[in-house]
């Protein structure tokens, strides 16, 4: 299924879905980020995805991160809630999401970076290489509020 993300975009369509989604912000001993590269977009991101019934938001991100990732992750804490009415993700099948995400900060206990059915590339990036990176705009912020220390947002 593809999709189109809106960033502040007056044309963007109206949202007729919000769902829970779980990012994971894994940062090694090195000092390094875990990115994957996106198949739908071609975008660099977070790992993370839509929350299941059953699980919590944990469970969700570190369930995420190991899917699109292959690096297992434990949680070190809260990096905070997204959930910006201009972030808007439409959907090949009709469903148009406004972004709500809970993003946690974590770092890896196992694996290796691996690809898979959502994830084209998946490495490890030094902060200073971001620059460099095709990454959105509600990405970059999260991993700007990571640099900046600030910890637990909620919008």
């Amino acid at each position: 299924m593809s999709r189109t993300e809106y960033y502040g975009d007056p044309d963007a369509p109206a949202p007729n879905s919000l769902v829970p989604a779980c990012n994971m912000l894994v940062v090694n001993d090195a000092g390094q980020l875990l990115l994957q590269r996106r198949r739908d977009t071609g975008q660099w991101a977070l790992p993370g995805g839509a929350q299941d019934f059953g699980e919590t938001p944990s469970e969700c991100a570190v369930r995420e991160c190991k899917e699109e990732t292959g690096i297992t992750a434990e949680i070190t804490e809260l990096l905070g809630i997204y959930s910006d009415p201009a972030h808007i993700v439409q959907y090949s099948d009709g469903e148009t999401r406004q972004e709500f995400e809970i993003t946690l900060i974590g770092r890896p206990v196992s694996g290796e970076p691996t690809i898979n059915d959502e994830a084209s590339e998946v490495a490890w990036f030094d902060f200073s290489e971001l620059g460099t990176l095709d990454i959105h705009p509600s990405m970059t912020r999260q991993i700007d509020a990571y640099l900046s220390g600030v910890r637990s947002h909620v919008d």
